[in-house]
């Protein structure tokens, strides 16, 4: 037994031991350190280092730009960095860390000299193919057909050559190309518009827009299959109540958005009357009685804090009456002229109703993983039928202006004719459609997205039109026993298809002692059920970012892309046993292909205390199972069948910056060259919707000495196109027509704008009110859009010009609030 003393030692140090293990345990706790990595305003910073500075650990930011970890508490003093490429590191201190903390930091971009030129870094870098385009220019920019479309027309790249409509070529391939997503959803086009001037509204509406991303190519796997460009639209979620309306001598506009507890909604309405635009057009005296009116919605529900329900809604609703009176055109050369006149009889009315849906579930079960569900519908219902008698006279006048006397006699004249139009066509078209996407996190360096896809499509088209045409009293085309019409078109068909595509890809980000790498390697796989096709689709993004430089960047892109068919590339155009042209379509189609490769480079620079980038891209796309089609101004006619191979290479080079202090401006110039090798006869031929180089400039300014008055200039300088005859079908072009050019400039006065001192009584409901004053084409330039195809008596064929719209003015006013 031990003696006493030996028990109280040993109890003493058991007391001991029992009252520093408590200690221990202390000095072992665990504290949790979070927040969000911010830029300066306000927006996440993805993939944002965070380190305890002398520490083995750290970790990075997720898509929110949040990050957490854990580490040992600690009465010691404590330093965490945070940084990041192209932003100034910030590090925290503190003095002990004994409890959870959430510290939120914002991170200012990196500024360097270099010999007297301050170069800056943007608040992000684009390593990938996708420009921002940004939103609060739409509304500013100067254009008949303004909105988002009409900025991205004067990105590099890309070439509109008609103001009457918002659609656009990319890199010389056809308006079917690019693709549109709202709120991650393909948005479609009515299918018979056949001219700009029934083209109306585009899907997208400026004032529910958010966020738009445009890639002129080398877009990624998660993008459908098209190729030439994407244009991503996001609308706004509005935190508060916001809203504005706009009349203007084009129309009218207004929005509204707001939120209420869980929900918040945005709407808007707009309102478009060509009349006034479309009397401007040169030679035609006509009535115009066209409408376009439409309106959306955006509605989001959070259902909770990891669950989010959202609809988008639309309806669009067209309506275009067009009764022609007489037209005079004078075309060719001073020692060649030519009077064409035509005097009509008949009337044109179109309908166009299009209806758009789209449902959608997102869960963010936590801040790395995020997946969405949405099922949407999109049907149209158009409508076109005419009837159109024109009588016309074609003459000679030479050098001299020959009397009316000479005219009536006869002397000079080339053709007297009469012809005839007649249309009676429907279509009946709706698709539905189901979206299921993932996004993870893995780690600092990976972040994985894949989703599936199912769409299920039914078109319906029934098309009955003829043309009829006879010069000097016979017939065209002559035929010795029979009265021929000039050209006609019968369709009874119907399309019942469905679609499966799904991809993967990965998000690689990783820094080294050289710099920045990040790579996004992602597959795309479809299946067709019309013609059984199933396609794979590799395409690879990658871009670096020297350490050295942090206003420098590389980027290279590339893959094999495919341009799905959808109903117009299926019509393929033949003769019955009577000679009628029918529509048959062609189940033996198969989708275009395109290798691409493009590398393009980022320059960010200061210049006077002015943030100026500098962008160059160079690329090459081989064509393959090329579906040739002709262009009849905005109205695209495939061939129906994969007759051909083809090249486009070209290079882009854009300017951006502030030309003029806190006011962002653009310069781009694309020099393109491209061709197509096709057989049945048509041989080697130019891409219908390929200029050899594009010039476009948006510029804005203030009034010296008030700000309250601003400018904005728009600009095109774009090669001419190849002119196709179309009733000799699919044919070698007749000419290349000449360059489109246009100016179009606005000026915008704030009669109101609301700050702290003036915010009171009334003038307290609005944010700013705004007199604005467009002057469309500001050189009256005399633009040729298509060409009028005439013949005389020997069946020779004339192209008469069709003008586009001549100088003319719009007011227009704004109220925010």
């Amino acid at each position: 037994m031990l003696p006493l003393y030996h028990k109280l030692k040993a109890f003493l140090f058991v007391f001991v031991l029992l009252l520093f293990i408590p200690m221990g345990v202390q000095a072992q706790k665990k504290v949790q350190v979070s927040g969000y990595v911010l830029d300066r305003n306000g927006e996440p910073i993805e993939f944002a280092n965070v380190k305890v500075v002398g520490k083995p650990f750290g970790t990075s930011t997720d898509l929110k730009g949040y990050y957490k970890f854990t580490i040992v508490a600690t009465r010691d003093s404590v330093a965490i960095e945070y940084s990041c490429l192209g932003f100034k590191s910030q590090v925290k201190k503190f003095g002990s860390l004994l409890s959870n903390q959430k510290i939120n930091v914002k991170l200012s971009t990196t500024d360097i000299e270099l010999g007297g030129v301050v170069v800056s870094a943007e608040k992000k870098k684009r390593t990938n193919s996708m420009q921002v385009v940004k939103t609060d220019l739409a509304k500013i920019a100067a254009s008949p057909n303004a909105g988002v479309e009409s900025l991205v027309g004067t990105y590099a790249g890309v070439s509109q050559n008609n103001e009457l409509s918002s659609q656009y070529s990319v890199r010389g391939g056809s308006y079917d190309e690019n693709m549109v997503y709202v709120n991650g959803i393909e948005v479609y086009r009515p299918l018979l518009v056949r001219t700009a001037e029934q083209e109306g509204l585009s899907f997208i509406n400026p004032d529910l827009t958010g966020m738009v991303q445009f890639s002129a190519g080398g877009f990624t796997a998660d993008y459908g299959d098209k190729i030439s460009s994407v244009l991503d639209i996001k609308y706004k979620r509005p935190e508060k109540t916001e809203g504005s309306f706009s009349l203007g001598l084009l129309g009218g506009s207004a929005y509204v958005g707001s939120k209420v507890g869980k929900l918040s909604f945005i709407g808007g309405v707009r309102y478009k009357s060509g009349q006034t635009l479309l009397k401007n057009l040169n030679d035609t005296d006509a009535e115009y009685d066209p409408h376009y009116v439409d309106a959306q919605t955006y509605l989001t529900y959070n259902v909770s804090t990891h669950l989010r329900a959202s609809f988008l809604g639309n309806i669009s609703y067209t309506s275009y009456k067009f009764i022609p009176k007489t037209r005079e055109t004078n075309f060719g050369t001073l020692e060649n002229t030519k009077k064409f006149k035509i005097y009509f009889d008949g009337k044109e009315q179109d309908k166009f109703l299009t209806l758009f849906g789209a449902f959608s579930l997102e869960h963010v079960p936590s801040a790395e993983s995020r997946r969405s569900l949405t099922f949407s519908f999109f049907k149209t219902r158009e409508q076109e039928t005419y009837d159109i008698d024109g009588s016309y006279f074609l003459n000679d006048l030479g050098a001299q202006n020959p009397s009316a006397a000479d005219i009536l006699s006869g002397e000079g004249v080339l053709g007297i004719g009469n012809s005839h139009e007649h249309a009676r066509n429907h279509l009946y078209a709706s698709v539905f459609n189901v979206v299921y996407r993932q996004d993870h996190v893995l780690s600092e360096r990976h972040r994985l997205q894949y989703g599936l896809d199912y769409k299920l499509e039914k078109v319906d088209d029934y098309i009955n039109e003829w043309e009829k045409r006879d010069s000097m009293g016979y017939s065209l085309p002559r035929v010795d026993d029979m009265v021929t019409v000039w050209k006609n078109l019968y369709s009874d068909a119907s399309v019942h298809t469905s679609r499966f595509g799904c991809y993967l890809q990965d998000h690689i980000r990783f820094t080294t002692d050289k710099g920045l790498f990040t790579f996004t390697p992602g597959i795309r796989a479809s299946y067709w059920s019309f013609n059984k096709e199933f396609t794979i689709s590799p395409r690879f993004n990658g871009s670096f970012a020297p350490s050295n430089n942090s206003n420098l960047i590389f980027r290279l892109a590339g893959g094999l892309y495919y341009q799905a068919p959808f109903y117009k590339e299926l019509r393929n155009e033949t003769f019955d046993d009577d000679g009628n042209r029918i529509v048959v379509l062609n189940k033996d189609i198969k989708s275009q292909g395109a290798w691409t490769i493009l590398a393009g480079t980022d320059v960010d620079f200061l210049v006077a205390d002015r943030k100026f980038k500098f962008t160059a891209e160079l690329y090459y796309k081989y064509l393959f199972r090329i579906n040739p089609y002709i262009r009849e101004n905005v109205k695209i006619r495939y061939y129906g069948s994969n007759i051909g191979n083809g090249h486009v290479a070209g290079l882009d080079l854009k300017l951006f910056g502030e030309f003029v202090p806190g006011v962002d401006s653009w310069l781009t110039c694309s020099f393109l060259s491209s061709g197509q090798d096709l057989r049945n006869g048509l041989g080697h031929m130019p891409l219908m919707n390929a200029p050899k180089y594009n010039i476009s400039l948006f510029f804005q300014d203030y009034f010296p000495g008030n700000n309250r008055i601003s400018l904005s200039l728009r600009g095109v300088l774009s090669g001419g196109l190849p002119i196709i005859n179309p009733a000799k079908g699919f044919s070698k072009p007749a000419f290349t027509a000449s360059a489109y050019k246009r100016i179009d400039i606005g000026m915008q006065y704030a009669i109101f704008e609301r700050d702290d001192n003036n915010a009171r009584g009334f003038w307290s409901n609005f944010r700013k009110i705004t007199l604005g004053l467009d002057a469309f084409n500001l050189f009256d330039i005399s633009n040729v859009n298509s060409y009028y195809w005439i013949s005389d008596v020997f069946s020779q064929q004339y192209a008469v010009p069709n003008y586009l719209t001549r100088r003319q003015w719009n007011l227009r006013m704004t109220v925010d609030f």
